[in-house]
């Protein structure tokens, strides 16, 4: 199963991230090492959400990941929120779908 982790990005989010990336971007390559994340990145113009991608059995690995962040212990993401997203459609779809 597929789970997407959004983070709602403080305002100052760009300003501040370069004190944390480094220990951020750690963490988000030991996670994708393991199999969980599958791909990850902030959105542009304007940076104001980020969108991971996990994949596992329950949305436990992509919460702990957010609980473990310092971009949100350090208040760089004002929210977050954890979604279970059905894929059908790709070469790595969790549940593919072909039509008829």
């Amino acid at each position: 199963m597929h789970y997407l982790l959004m983070y709602e990005l403080a305002p100052d989010y760009l300003a501040r991230r370069g004190e944390f990336r480094n220990e951020h971007l750690k963490l988000a390559w030991e996670a994708e090492q393991r199999g969980e994340i599958v791909i990850a990145g902030a959105l542009a113009d304007p940076a104001d959400y980020a969108v991971l991608l996990f994949t596992g059995d329950s949305p436990e690995v992509a919460e702990r990941f957010a609980k473990a962040d310092p971009y949100v212990t350090e208040g760089l993401v004002k929210t977050w929120i954890v979604r279970p997203w059905t894929t059908v459609v790709g070469k790595d779809a969790s549940t593919p779908v072909r039509p008829e």
